[in-house]
């Protein structure tokens, strides 16, 4: 079967790394700290993949907006206090070195700030596996497309030739504004029907079955 795309773009929360339990965590400790109403686990999964400032403006729309300042910082102080002992999902780290000996660019796309989305690499050795990355905090976070935009335009490979591997509607929603094809994963931070909800080419439940498909489809 002739290969139907160039470049394949990751999400990392949730996707690669198996981070959206701590995520949730940290911003439910953080929304403690500062004595704002605590999210439910579900509605801190929701917000998972974007940028911070847009995820604690969603869960706490009535915080005074001198807070936010403090809440990012407390949620920062919990996740940078626990990250170095996320994992990658199992098989996710062979699978990276497969596809690009397969010939596939890889990129990033994330919610991340670029100073997380770097640490996370360096602990987890997989840096040199990606051609190109984006942040929210040097791009527009999602669900805006600019994000893939940019990776398209630094790459010089199209929307028609890239797909977005993400584990949230917000992956998926940024990959229909771009118009690029998107493949969700059940395994992270939204939930099987709410993915399926948004028409991906796939839903797949477990790391190792995204690796097969993806040789066997993209």
């Amino acid at each position: 079967m002739p290969r139907q795309f160039d470049l394949i773009v990751f999400d990392w929360d949730g996707t690669l790394a198996d981070s959206a339990g701590l995520i949730a965590g940290c911003i439910q400790q953080a929304c403690i700290d500062i004595g704002a109403p605590v999210p439910s686990d579900q509605q801190a999964r929701y917000v998972i993949g974007l940028g911070l400032g847009d995820a604690l403006a969603y869960l706490v729309p009535d915080l005074p907006q001198s807070e936010y300042v403090r809440l990012a910082e407390r949620y920062r102080t919990h996740y940078f206090a626990g990250d170095a002992q996320i994992p990658l999902f199992e098989g996710a780290q062979a699978a990276l070195h497969d596809l690009r000996a397969e010939g596939f660019r890889l990129a990033v796309a994330t919610g991340k700030t670029r100073r997380g989305l770097d640490r996370a690499m360096h602990n987890l050795g997989v840096a040199d596996c990606f051609d190109a990355t984006r942040c929210a905090d040097e791009t527009a976070s999602k669900p805006d497309p600019l994000m893939l935009h940019e990776l398209f335009a630094e790459l010089g490979i199209g929307a028609p030739r890239s797909l977005m591997v993400g584990d949230t509607t917000h992956d998926l929603d940024m990959a229909r504004a771009a118009g690029v094809a998107g493949v969700a994963v059940t395994y992270g931070a939204h939930p099987a029907p709410q993915l399926a909800a948004a028409e991906p080419l796939a839903c797949i439940d477990r790391f190792e079955e995204l690796h097969s498909w993806l040789k066997l489809n993209a």
